[in-house]
């Protein structure tokens, strides 16, 4: 492998890996392929295991509903269920699976088919339906004896054909042969007696005929599910579900035992192919990495020298005849050149060294005295000997100057003529530092005359400010006394206000109570009328009552009369019931007449609590109104008493704010005697020190120079009348400023 070049190698691992790749996909392929074939006999079982299922369901709607519909779906099932299980018998081949159990299973179904077939064939013969088949025969001739037994009139024979026709239906129902024996000797009694006549007879035997007929078929197809076709069909179904639950079992079995051995060829492949390339590309690469890390150790010595981190030096290995081979051969030769070169230059550098750090330490006079064959280490050491001569030249110049600055005198500057960067950077920062200096000392002077001029004025108007202070906080105690009297009577009211207020609701819900008695009453009078109007009706019945009882009384009395001395004492009796008849007349009367004063009575509390429920609803309007005006007086009262408090409280804060102006006034005052000295103190410190135009600046220039500002001015120095708002705003401002001690600040204030 040594003599193989880097590309040969990576090539060899691509080609080995692509092979892997490849085997690997390869057999990946088909086992997708078989996984694809198995998934889909697993569904076809599935499949087989759902036709079956409709089969069971086609056979019962057929039983249940007798609808030749279902035999054709039956069928087609049947259909479906042999072409799924052909395709799953190819799709076993191909995965070598028995198909033993699925074609047993296809030879149940076809039985199972054939049997079902021969059922519907008998259920046609018996009938689908009442009119149809035996049972249609069977009926029409029932419906003739029937008839003829009717036209005899005799009820003999009708209550014997009834019985015929209990036997039938009793064998209908229980499906036992002991109610078409009880049938035969009945009808052959019946066939035989001096009831018959030929027509009879021979619609007896018809009758016969067709019920034996229809007997024979219900016995072949199964008077239960133990008997007949019935028997065999569930038999062949028991069957065919047996052998369905086995094939199911035994497929599904085989094909996860496929679906096992197709996984664990695939594992084995993958990992064949993954050691297989892990193999080449381990050899392969560990012979790269032996060489490339020979040849990064021979570069990290080299480097390792070069660093000055040891002083010698080992050549590359270069026996490989590969790409890093023929890499360290060039290096060992360059390796060698450099060495020589280092070496010669060394002397030189450490000349270098030691005068730059005599420049280090601060002395510029040092020279370096060597020359080399490297032409860029001469021309550094020409550099750096020109560096130390230039540098030592300008910061003496600078050095000169500062002096000057320390004697407080600000008028040198430092020449910028041939020099550049740093230096001249040096030199225009000294003389902007002077021109700083002097611009200090000019505003300094100008800001103290500044100050001295405008402090006896601020002491006056601070003084003025203190006077007015004291003045407005005691105008504002005044004031807020006046304010608390007020608040305390508006509360006074609102308090009453609000016991109205009160006591208006309560009278308001006495009257809802009584307009509620009122109407309670008003109920009742009608309950009364009602009650009253019943009783008048009862006592015009029984008026009639006793006016009929008194006219049966007479009629009873002349039938009396009319019968002679049988009659008499009937007549005694006639006359009783007259008697009671006038006396139940007269209490009629009587108690019809209390009823009417009573009716009359009660008219008049209906009207009576009418009027108490109108005037009740007039008071209940009238005491709503005047509560809704003592509401609205409250409401007023609430909002004075609201108004009046923010009116105390503003009164009151700005008491405060006066009393506190008072006291910043006094402390405006020490700042200002304060601000007096400071002046005086910065234009003394000023004139000691020499700058340009210190004898040109006074307070007249000054004056001059801010023309513009003199209306403001004015206007400052001018008592005006100011509200309490802007003087707070003023105090609140000068406070601000007087807190500020920068000189600046002061010249703004």
């Amino acid at each position: 492998m040594k003599n193989l070049t880097i590309k040969l190698k990576l090539v060899i691992i691509a080609l080995v890996s692509t092979f892997g790749f490849l085997l690997t996909a390869f057999f990946i392929n088909k086992i997708i392929y078989d996984f694809h074939i198995l998934a889909e006999s697993q569904l076809l079982v599935e499949r087989l295991s759902s036709n079956s299922y409709e089969l069971r369901k086609h056979e019962k709607d057929f039983l249940a509903r007798k609808d030749l519909k279902y035999r054709d779906s039956f069928i087609k099932t049947v259909k479906d269920l042999e072409s799924n299980e052909k395709t799953l018998i190819e799709d076993l081949i191909k995965e070598d699976i028995s198909t033993s159990d699925v074609e047993k299973f296809l030879t149940y179904v076809k039985e199972y088919e054939s049997i079902f077939l021969e059922l519907v064939t008998v259920q046609q013969e018996i009938g689908l339906n009442p009119k149809d088949g035996l049972y249609g025969s069977l009926r029409a001739s029932v419906h003739k004896v029937q008839e003829s037994a009717k036209e005899a009139n005799n009820t003999e024979l009708l209550a014997i054909v009834y019985d015929l026709r209990k036997q039938e239906k009793d064998f209908m129902l229980r499906r036992d042969l002991k109610y078409v024996e009880n049938f035969k000797k009945k009808i052959d009694a019946l066939i035989n007696s001096s009831l018959m006549t030929e027509e009879r007879v021979t619609a007896l035997k018809v009758y016969k005929r067709d019920f034996l007929a229809l007997v024979e078929a219900e016995v072949k197809k199964g008077l239960t599910s133990n008997d007949g076709v019935m028997k065999t069909m569930r038999e062949t179904i028991q069957k065919t579900e047996k052998m369905h639950a086995k094939m199911i079992t035994d497929i599904l079995t085989a094909i996860e035992d496929k679906f096992a051995k197709i996984k664990i060829m695939i594992f084995t492949l993958i990992i064949i192919s993954i050691l297989l390339v892990l193999f080449f590309s381990y050899y392969i690469s560990n012979g790269l990495n032996k060489s490339i890390l020979e040849f990064q150790t021979g570069l990290e010595n080299f480097f390792k020298y070069l660093n000055k981190e040891t002083d010698s030096i080992e050549l590359l290995k270069n026996d490989s005849k590969d790409e890093v081979g023929t890499m360290s051969k060039v290096i060992n030769q360059n390796i060698k050149n450099i060495e020589k070169e280092l070496e010669n230059e060394k002397s030189a550098i450490t000349q270098v060294v030691d005068v730059m750090t005599e420049f280090e330490k601060g002395d510029l006079s040092q020279r370096i005295n060597v020359n080399t064959s490297n032409k860029g280490l001469n021309e550094l050491i020409s550099v750096v000997n020109k560096m130390g001569a230039t540098l030592e030249s300008n910061i003496n110049k600078v050095l000169d100057v500062l002096e000057s600055f320390s004697n407080y005198d600000y008028r040198a500057k430092v020449s910028i003529d041939g020099i550049k960067a740093h230096l001249e950077k040096l030199s225009i920062g000294v003389n902007n530092l002077g021109d700083s200096t002097t611009k200090m000392l000019q505003d300094n002077k100008r800001n103290g005359l500044i100050l001295q001029s405008s402090s006896s004025l601020l002491l006056s108007n601070v003084n003025n400010l203190n006077n007015a202070s004291n003045t407005a906080a005691a105008s504002l105690e005044e004031t807020a006394a006046a304010l608390e009297e007020i608040t305390s009577t508006v509360n006074n009211n609102s308090e009453k206000m609000h016991q109205m207020s009160t006591l208006a609701s309560d009278v308001t819900s006495s009257v809802s109570t009584g307009e509620r008695l009122a109407n309670k009453t008003t109920a009742s009078m009608d309950e009364i009328n009602d009650k009253v109007t019943a009783i008048n009706e009862a006592i015009t019945v029984i008026d009639q009552i006793a006016f009929q009882t008194n006219i049966l009384s007479l009629n009873a009395a002349v039938e009396a009369a009319t019968a002679g001395e049988a009659g008499r004492g009937f007549a005694v009796v006639a006359q009783e019931v007259r008697n009671l008849a006038s006396r139940s007349a007269e209490a009629a009367k009587e108690i019809k007449d209390l009823v009417e004063d009573a009716n009359i009575k009660a008219n008049e509390g209906k009207t009576i609590s009418n009027e108490m429920i109108n005037g009740y609803s007039q008071l209940n309007s009238n005491i709503s109104k005047t509560i809704e005006l003592i509401n609205e007086v409250s409401s007023a009262s609430k909002e004075q008493q609201v108004g009046i408090s923010q009116i105390n409280d503003a009164v009151n804060s700005l008491d405060k704010q006066t009393q506190e102006n008072a006291s910043v006034a006094s402390q405006t005052y020490e700042i200002a005697t304060q601000t007096t000295k400071i002046s005086e103190e910065i234009v003394e410190d000023a004139d000691k020190k020499e700058f340009d135009g210190k004898d040109s600046i006074n307070i007249d220039s000054i004056k001059k120079g801010r023309k513009e500002n003199k209306t403001s001015e004015k206007e400052v120095s001018t008592p005006k009348t100011v509200t309490v708002k802007q003087l707070k705003t003023e105090i609140k401002n000068k406070t601000i400023t007087a807190n500020n001690t920068n000189d600046d600040q002061w010249e703004s204030f």
